[in-house]
């Protein structure tokens, strides 16, 4: 188990729901990488993507019980962060997988982490040290096939290709190249 897993099992003993329905968290980032490879690396914080399910309410409380000043954090060195879905570059569409062992372990939550070539691309537009070494991680585990990585990648700027990141491309494709 990784540290975001104890993490997650006990937010979701804490959790009070609202309804019956299970809310989704879908884990980007190194976390992601960890919950699906023979991976680790230290990190403070598990990124999950906003989406509909996450209503304003809902994140509130999310926040509050697991975010950066919460008890949780302070207690598993780990802490939830709701990133906006217009920040990072993913392919279109992106590609999820649920998470069953850790899903077993909740009762309101379901986790579905994003795939390794997606959070490989979601990386090469920040490429910061820690990026870096999660792509060589994931590169040397043999999970990153060049020709699909190229196909994802070029996916991810088809569908961005109207933002605001369309003046990071070259620097995109500069560190994928990397």
């Amino acid at each position: 188990m990784t540290p975001f897993d104890d993490f997650l099992v006990d937010l979701d003993r804490r959790w009070v729901p609202e309804t019956d329905r299970r809310i989704c968290f879908r884990v980007i980032g190194s976390v992601a990488l960890m919950l699906q490879a023979d991976y680790k690396r230290v990190t403070k914080d598990g990124d999950v993507l906003e989406t509909i399910a996450l209503t304003t309410a809902i994140k509130d409380r999310l926040l509050l019980l697991g975010g950066k000043e919460s008890q949780l954090a302070e207690k598993h060195h780990i802490y939830l962060d709701i990133v906006h879905s217009g920040l990072p570059l993913l392919p279109h569409p992106p590609i999820y997988h649920k998470c069953a062992t850790l899903n077993e372990q909740l009762v309101h939550f379901e986790v579905e982490v994003l795939d390794v070539l997606d959070v490989v691309v979601s990386k090469l537009k920040p490429f910061r040290p820690n990026d870096r070494k999660d792509i060589e991680a994931m590169a040397g585990l043999g999970l990153v096939d060049p020709e699909r990585l190229v196909e994802r990648f070029r996916s991810a700027l088809d569908g961005a290709s109207m933002s605001s990141c369309a003046d990071d491309f070259p620097d995109m494709k500069a560190n994928l190249n990397v």
